[in-house]
């Protein structure tokens, strides 16, 4: 037990991204009920106020208040969750759920955000860090089942995210490091996405995030680029920020590794259970023998 208590705390301790004590406070207020019927939205009102100095004949100035209030069907952390659950009912192990968990935490709060904008190389990333933690499951049935039930909690298309994983990677096997990072001056449907990318970025209505990062990583993997300089050549390109790019790509190496450690932990404890009932079950069978060759004790009266 005291190993996989280990794997457990390895788990655990994994982390891709932290979450501020406040607002992780202010998500569980909001997400206190969780729902029993229905897909689980929750009307949610949004209110903001604007101060406006008027000026008046009279010395004294007045205040103007000006107040909006916006409606929005927006799920709660817990909701999300609770759609999870209510789509995959089967338990999952430990050392995959704690990560899972923590996952869709985050990535409900990439969804939900106001820039939030689906795109392909988020797509990729997503598969990648999902495939990466699923590696090793059990069922391949029960894994792919987890995969749509946790995409469509984020109501998301789960075969929007695959087509468009397996569509970058068979594009990017075809790249060399200069053609990655001249998307901009071919034509193409994925260079057609990068452009998009690129100009969204330049305008500031790109929402970036950890999953596109590791999208980026996987396609410089799959070019096999080896020239230093070639995460940032595609930064550039993309108009992104390199240092959030390798911020979160450590994070992401990281996670990997503690995920790694924690499965080996995991399988050690799983073969030595094992090893304890099979030589429990050969001590039971040869006192059986024992007992069958002895016959039962004969008493004289």
């Amino acid at each position: 037990m005291a190993a996989a208590a280990a794997a457990a705390a390895a788990v655990t301790s994994v982390s891709f991204s932290a979450l501020s004590q406040a607002s992780f406070a202010s998500l569980t207020r909001s997400s206190a009920s969780t729902p029993e019927t229905g897909a689980g939205f929750r009307l949610r009102s949004s209110f903001s106020c604007r101060l406006v100095g008027a000026r008046s004949p009279n010395p004294t100035s007045r205040l103007v208040v000006q107040c909006m209030c916006a409606t929005t069907d927006v799920p709660t952390v817990a909701e999300t969750k609770f759609n999870f659950l209510k789509a995959y009912k089967k338990p999952i192990p430990s050392i995959y759920n704690t990560v899972l968990q923590e996952l869709i935490v985050q990535q409900h709060l990439m969804r939900y955000k106001r820039t939030y904008s689906y795109d392909a190389v988020f797509g990729l990333g997503f598969v990648t860090v999902f495939d990466q933690l699923m590696e090793g499951y059990p069922s391949d049935e029960d894994k792919d089942a987890i995969f749509k039930a946790y995409v469509e909690a984020l109501n998301e298309e789960p075969e929007q995210y695959r087509t468009d994983a397996a569509k970058l990677e068979e594009w990017a096997k075809t790249q060399t490091s200069s053609s990655l990072v001249e998307f901009a001056s071919r034509e193409g449907e994925v260079e057609g996405i990068l452009k998009d990318i690129a100009g969204r970025a330049a305008s500031g209505k790109f929402s970036y995030s950890r999953f596109f990062a590791v999208g980026l990583f996987r396609l410089l993997e799959l070019t096999s680029a080896t020239e230093p300089t070639i995460l940032e050549k595609l930064c550039a390109a993309l108009n992104i920020n390199k240092r959030s790019v390798d911020r979160d790509l450590d994070v992401y190496r990281n996670l990997l590794s503690k995920l790694v450690q924690a499965k080996e932990l995991l399988k050690e404890y799983v073969d030595r259970e094992k090893k304890k009932r099979e030589e429990r079950a050969e001590t039971q069978k040869a006192n059986e023998a024992v007992k069958n060759c002895l016959g039962e004790p004969q008493y004289v009266r």
